[in-house]
């Protein structure tokens, strides 16, 4: 019994009150209705609508376009700060003249006759270096003296044919007596025709004469002589012919007067204006000038063959030392001629033993090290101590075989011993701080940064920097003083694994999303 009354339900215990009590306590309907809208449609709607934002606000990003830029890598450097003094690095290299050899060269072209120094000897300026053949030069002098003797000549000549005309100018003689001839036929002319009249009267009278007593001999012809009638009548024609010739004179003697009066008038207008005298004595001072210039001339070629004269003796120009002998006796030099070539006047080469330099052979990684004024201290086995020298400058371009630049370095009152050529080693020391560095300062790292990635001016300087969420941001950064022509140093701003944006960056705006193409080999 008691096992089937364990396995029978008790279906009483699900029964529940269903009296006054337990319909008091059920909600109106319409609140049920109300709450089954608010579970079932709103909160669901909310969700979704809270999923739908939290999706849109992530996906903004892919929502807007993105920018192609280049990028580049910042560049981490460990500055060593040294102690003044302190040995640096060493580089090997050879003694040379500062800046250069100096050249003696023959000024005018001829052939070496005899060279008076040799290779390492001491030459003071103004002292002798070599002779050239002499005999061209002696004749193109004595050939200028010639000249220069047919020039003075010559001026002697036109200086009198200059004064010959200046007094010919002053004292015109010829014109005033040939105007005095014409003025006295003209006053000859005009008195003739003056008393051309009277004599006309005297020659009409005596024709009337004449043939009256032309006509009583012919009417007493028988009772004269036959050749008395002729002398008549010849009386007669010689009176008339007189009379006519005279009638005919006063005709043409107002014309010739009146031709007189002009030649006399030109020959008078001829001597005030002296044209032909003036053009006689421009022409001489011409004359003179010309011939002065040619004198001088000549004195000039006489000049500059004395000239090519002295320069057949080749000086020092400097005090200093012979370092190669360029040109031996019977070697034809050119001189400094406009179509020569420059090393092909030169004779011996000089240098100055207190001006010498050293070129070192410096290697690429020690380059940044190397400014100038850097004190340097060179070892050669000519010299027991040490020598005290300081950098110049690098030269400008690299040896590719060696992978070394060149750096000038000037010696210090260098010992007489040392010698272009000479090979040497060169130990470059830490140039002088304003402060010396504590020990935590010995080492620390330089973030470098291209120049031209670096926009503003003064403290308002920024670079645009490629973030790690894909977005460009302009940062703004602080410089520091090391640096290079290209680099300068970032102190504040950046950090080593920045990467700065190169190309695209102009049209990009504050958290613009990128896509990085890759980087910029050019930066």
């Amino acid at each position: 019994m008691t096992t089937e009354t364990e396995g029978r339900l008790d279906l009483s215990r699900l029964a529940f009150d269903r009296g006054p009590t337990a319909s008091a306590t059920r909600k109106p309907r319409h609140r049920q209705s109300r709450g089954r809208f608010l579970a079932r449609i709103v909160l669901p709607g909310l969700i979704l609508v809270g999923f739908a934002t939290m999706a849109g606000w992530a996906a903004r990003d892919l929502l807007r376009p993105t920018k192609r830029v280049t990028v580049v890598p910042v560049v981490v450097r460990q500055a060593e700060v040294h102690r003044a003094g302190t040995p640096l690095f060493q580089a090997a290299g050879w003694v040379e003249p500062r800046p250069t050899a100096t050249f003696v060269s023959s000024l005018a072209s001829g052939v070496v006759e005899e060279l008076l120094v040799v290779s390492g000897q001491r030459v003071e300026a103004g002292e002798t270096i070599a002779r050239l053949v002499t005999v061209d030069a002696e004749l193109a002098v004595e050939s200028a003296e010639a000249d220069l003797s047919l020039a003075e000549a010559a001026v002697g000549q036109v200086q009198a044919e200059l004064t010959a005309a200046e007094q010919l100018f002053q004292n015109p003689l010829t014109m005033q007596a040939t105007l005095a001839e014409a003025e006295s036929l003209l006053a000859e002319t005009e008195s003739e025709l003056a008393g051309l009249p009277s004599r006309i009267d005297a020659a009409e009278a005596r024709l009337r004469f004449a043939r009256q007593q032309l006509d009583g001999r012919r009417a007493a012809r028988d009772a004269i002589a036959e050749r008395s009638l002729q002398e008549s009548e010849s009386q007669t024609d010689g009176a008339a012919a007189e009379l006519a010739g005279l009638k005919t004179r006063q005709e043409t003697l107002p014309r010739q007067v009146k031709a007189l009066q002009h030649r006399r008038d030109t020959l008078a207008r001829q001597l005030d204006l002296r044209i032909e005298e003036g053009k006689r004595l421009a022409a001489a001072k011409a004359d003179v000038q010309a011939t002065a210039a040619r004198r001088r001339q000549a004195e000039v070629a006489l000049e500059v063959a004395k000239l090519r004269m002295s320069r057949m003796v080749v000086k020092s120009p400097m005090d200093g030392r012979v370092l190669a002998l360029v040109a031996g006796p019977g070697t034809f030099v050119t001189g400094q001629e406009a179509q020569s070539n420059p090393q092909a006047s030169a004779i011996v080469s000089l240098y100055d033993p207190a001006m010498l330099q050293v070129r070192a052979d410096v290697r690429l990684e020690d380059v940044p090290r190397v400014t100038p004024g850097q004190p340097v201290i060179v070892e050669t086995g000519a010299s027991v101590e040490p020598i005290h020298g300081m950098v110049l400058e690098a030269t400008s371009s690299a040896n590719v075989q060696k992978n070394t630049l060149e750096v000038k370095v000037a010696l210090v009152s260098p010992p007489q011993a040392v010698r272009p050529e000479m090979l040497v080693k060169a130990t470059f020391l830490a140039p002088p701080t304003n402060e010396e560095p504590s020990s935590e300062e010995q080492k620390r790292e330089r973030i470098l940064v291209p120049r031209r990635l670096v926009d503003g001016e003064g403290e308002s300087r920024t670079v645009w920097v490629a973030a790690a969420d894909g977005t460009a941001r302009r940062r703004s950064v602080s410089l520091g003083e090391a640096g290079t022509e290209s680099l300068v140093e970032v102190a504040e701003g950046l950090r080593p694994t920045d990467r700065l944006i190169v190309g695209g960056r102009e049209s990009l705006e504050d958290g613009d999303r990128i896509e990085i193409t890759g980087e910029d080999a050019s930066a």
